[in-house]
């Protein structure tokens, strides 16, 4: 077995072109995944440097193996089973900021970087006010890149053409726009000058990007397989699923730049991120929550087998394709084929998710992935969605704690004020108490729910009834309503 570096493999020289803030798990399967496929497809000629953005990272073990990496990806495709390996040799070399500080800052003056994109987590796109310019470098990773983007705005002497256009993956909505904010709050903060405010905003461009792969990382289950059968010690090998979506909110002049779209890859650019974000919200997040204390207390531990029963599978399909897809304004034969990606997803025959695993603070989750999508179907279709109410008895059942019939145990896991007062309503053994008590929690739903015409009643009756039947029996019952 060989070790894995550019004498052993071949890696393709070409301009470095892009700086990319982070070099975990998802950017490696994500964005250099489709970086490598254009270049593959000749559309892009371009090469990434890697930026450590804390202190602590992977620079070390990327700068030994010459940024060469495989990404394993697996799950259903055009329902195919499919288990496939890629070397990705987009990545020249990786940086330490806090230790190769002014090789770092260098970047900046190469002329052929033109594209940022970064996945610093949802706490890196912060602003932190002890940052200064001559720190070395800026803790937060807005910092950093304000410190970059002012030594090319230097170095090139404030020329259009040397703007940068970037790309935060990072998992907030509208990522780029609080970026761009951020940026200019160090712009002032530091006094960098009206100049250098204007080549920002007139040269550069900040776009929100929505992202979405499911990034299981190192495959340590089956390591040992994969080495043997690539014949290469990579011990940066990251597993992915196949699905993949990139929208990003830019004009096409950036897509003509950044032609992803151009080679099959599901890579989209439009006006408004927010549809597609609330798409991803709504059909894929949304169900997770509802199935998954429905699946646990009929006795399903994982997704997938979840989507494959015969009532658990009936009720996900009724609530993605006969309810929730009803609340977004996207095309249907484009919502539809997402939702059927949605379901490939769920079934991936390599990825065991539990459905306990999805239950953590699931109020808020179901506050901000369902409820909307509730309210917006009773508004449209003038009735309430069952299937999403029955999801929420079930919710509210699962945190009544205790035991399922097979004897596993149920324990709920969220705030201390949120399980103290489900606790309480529970022990009135009042399932209309409960009801109301659930839906009247303003902090939780930002109003009273029980003022939704019907759903308080409704409520009442699937707690009931699974209380009374059990979780499998109600659900047959409510499905054949």
């Amino acid at each position: 077995m060989l070790e894995l570096n550019s004498k052993t493999a071949v890696k393709t020289e070409r301009p470095e072109r892009i700086i990319q803030f982070g070099e975990g798990n998802f950017l490696r399967a994500f964005a250099d995944w489709i970086i490598s496929n254009m270049n593959e497809q000749g559309a892009f000629n371009g090469n990434v440097v890697v930026v450590q953005p804390i202190e602590k990272g992977m620079t070390d073990l990327l700068n030994k193996q010459d940024g060469l990496y495989h990404v394993n990806l697996q799950g259903i495709e055009n329902g195919k089973v499919t288990n496939s390996c890629r070397l990705i040799d987009v990545i020249s070399r990786a940086l330490n900021p806090y230790s190769h500080f002014e090789d770092y800052m260098q970047l900046a003056e190469q002329p052929e970087i033109r594209f940022v994109i970064s996945n610093t987590t949802e706490a890196g796109i912060t602003f932190d006010p002890t940052c200064r310019l001559d720190d070395r470098p800026a803790s937060s990773y807005p910092g950093k890149l304000t410190q970059l983007l002012y030594h090319r705005f230097r170095h090139f002497h404030g020329q259009a053409d040397k703007g940068l256009i970037i790309f935060p993956c990072e998992l907030i909505f509208q990522n780029g726009h609080h970026l761009k904010r951020i940026i200019h709050q160090y712009i002032d903060l530091w006094n960098l000058g009206q100049d250098f405010k204007d080549w920002f905003e007139n040269s550069c461009g900040v776009y929100a990007t929505l992202v979405d792969r499911i990034v299981p990382g190192f495959p340590h289950k089956t390591i040992h397989a994969i080495k043997e059968k690539l014949q290469y010690d990579d011990n940066l090998i990251v597993q992915g699923e196949v699905f993949h979506l990139w929208v990003i909110e830019a004009p096409q002049s950036v897509a003509l730049e950044f032609p992803a779209s151009e080679c099959g890859l599901n890579v989209l650019f439009v006006n408004d991120e927010e549809p597609y974000h609330k798409r991803k919200v709504t059909l894929l997040n949304g169900p997770h929550t509802l199935l998954s204390p429905v699946s646990y207390l009929s006795g399903i531990n994982i997704v997938r087998d979840a989507c494959q029963d015969p009532d658990v599978g009936r009720y996900i399909r009724q609530v993605m394709f006969d309810e929730l897809i009803r609340t977004i304004d996207l095309p249907e034969e484009e919502l539809q084929e997402f939702a059927r990606n949605v379901m490939d997803r769920f079934t991936n025959p390599f990825v065991d998710h539990q459905v306990t695993s999805i239950m953590l603070n699931a109020f808020s989750k179901f506050a901000t992935r369902d409820l909307p999508g509730l309210k917006e179907y009773l508004q449209r279709e003038n009735r309430l969605p069952k299937g999403i109410v029955f999801g929420l008895a079930a919710l509210i059942t699962y945190y009544k704690g205790g035991h399922r019939e097979d004897g596993a145990p149920v324990t709920p896991a969220d705030d201390v004020t949120v399980m103290e007062h489900l606790t309480s309503l529970w022990q009135t053994g009042d399932k209309h108490a409960v009801a109301t008590g659930v839906l009247a929690q303003t902090d939780w739903w930002g109003e009273d729910l029980n003022l939704l015409p019907g759903l308080t009643a409704l409520l009442e009756t699937y707690l009931s009834d699974i209380e009374k039947n059990g979780m499998r029996t109600a659900l047959k019952n409510m499905l054949n309503q």
